[in-house]
């Protein structure tokens, strides 16, 4: 079976045998349509009789399309649906097709990244008894017997990927879907894939590298070079990429200084959302780092000032694309902290989930010093093609269930 933008491009003319949907039909001719595009059909055939058949057709390659058919068969007959403004193929055909074809390249250029850099890929639960602590984020509830204990869908795999690192593995990656209740917007999803790394025996530092590299890899993969479209305008990805403290990040971008903010958590992220981010990573990707120890629950203090965490963001075109962290690994300090996140939890009304005791036992056994990064993967697809909402590079967006 040809391709039948390949026949169109006049790269055969001897007789072919070809696959698609009839998307049009006139008196002389029908068009019929792949996933790779369409090709004049000349002459007739039952096949003409239905709009969005899929058909088999056999015939001699001309210049102006397929002629002198020597048989067809109609496969499919399509319904009233395809002809809906909300059909799969109409909804499909447009950029999403070729968006699930960079999707998969994506995919792939991910895990060469990796595995040349010797990080082993692995597979952790997404069905566990805490999906995360963070303060602002809610889980899914899985339904579960009155006698079993309550379980939930993780909003990361932090927690069971950490686990592993009891082993000393060199690394670890893993590529997977996360999930977080009432998320939903132009960047979010309440199922999306996430990008998630550990390396052992470093901090922060070489995590970042990884991140620069493995966005400048993925642009030269599916773009041909180091400038991508972004969002809102192009951005030059060339490693090694800005670094902006959130000190100095609200020094430049607002009137505010942050020592007279943190007191004030509603104010701290409002001109975070709406002063600062928007103008991160115009033109050329920047870090934002050194955050205030109690913005970076999971992230270790910084040696040189314990009121700030090792703690990154990384913005492209104004869209965080990752959240990674020197992780703590101090177990007496992490169970003081997480009990700290299920106060203000219980402070804001939000269901308080319970503590991950097997992850807590893994930091009393020994894990040791790490750097890890967790990038959302749906929003550097976005970034790579150019795309301005999520739903136009997620397989099956969550509204269209």
């Amino acid at each position: 079976m040809r391709d039948l933008a390949q026949l169109a491009d006049g790269a055969a003319r001897d007789r072919v045998r070809v696959a698609g949907r009839v998307v049009a039909i006139t008196a002389t001719h029908w068009t019929l349509q792949d996933d790779t595009g369409c090709l004049a059909v000349w002459g007739s055939s039952p096949a003409v009789e239905s709009l969005g058949a899929f058909v088999q057709v056999v015939g001699r390659m001309a210049a102006d399309g397929l002629r002198d058919l020597e048989w067809s068969r109609v496969e499919t007959k399509a319904g009233d649906r395809f002809t809906r403004a909300d059909s799969e193929w109409g909804y499909l055909m447009g950029t999403r097709l070729p968006n699930l074809r960079k999707r998969h390249q994506l995919r792939q250029a991910v895990r060469k990244f990796f595995d040349a850099a010797g990080l082993l890929e692995v597979d952790t639960p997404a069905i566990v008894p805490c999906p995360g602590l963070d303060v602002h984020l809610d889980a899914v509830a899985i339904a579960t017997q009155a006698a079993e204990a309550p379980r939930w869908l993780h909003t990361s795999p932090e927690y069971q990927m950490k686990r592993l690192l009891t082993t000393g593995l060199p690394g670890i990656y893993q590529l997977g879907k996360a999930f977080r209740r009432g998320e939903l917007g132009r960047l979010h999803e309440p199922e999306f894939t996430m990008l998630e790394w550990y390396r052992t025996f470093c901090d922060a530092e070489p995590v970042m590298q990884d991140t620069e590299q493995l966005v400048a890899a993925a642009a030269l993969e599916l773009t041909g070079g180091l400038i991508i479209p972004g969002v809102e305008g192009p951005v030059d990805v060339t490693p090694p990429w800005d670094r902006l403290s959130v000190e100095a990040a609200f020094e430049r971008f607002t009137s505010r200084r942050l020592a007279e903010v943190l007191s004030d958590e509603t104010e701290y992220f409002q001109l975070l959302a709406d002063e600062i981010e928007p103008k991160l990573g115009r033109g050329r990707p920047v870090f934002l780092t050194d955050y205030p120890a109690r913005m970076a629950s999971l992230a270790r203090l910084s040696p040189k000032n314990p009121m700030f965490a090792e703690r990154f963001e990384a913005y492209i075109d104004g869209v965080e694309l990752c959240n990674g962290f020197g992780e703590l690994v101090d177990p007496v300090e992490q169970r003081q902290r997480f009990d700290a996140d299920r106060q203000e939890r219980t402070r804001l009304g939000r269901v308080v989930y319970p503590i991950d005791e097997r992850f807590v036992a893994a930091l009393e056994e020994g894990i040791p010093p790490s750097g890890g990064n967790a990038l959302g993967f749906d929003r550097l697809l976005m970034l790579l093609v150019g795309a301005r909402h999520i739903d136009e590079v997620v397989t099956v967006p969550s509204l269209r269930l």
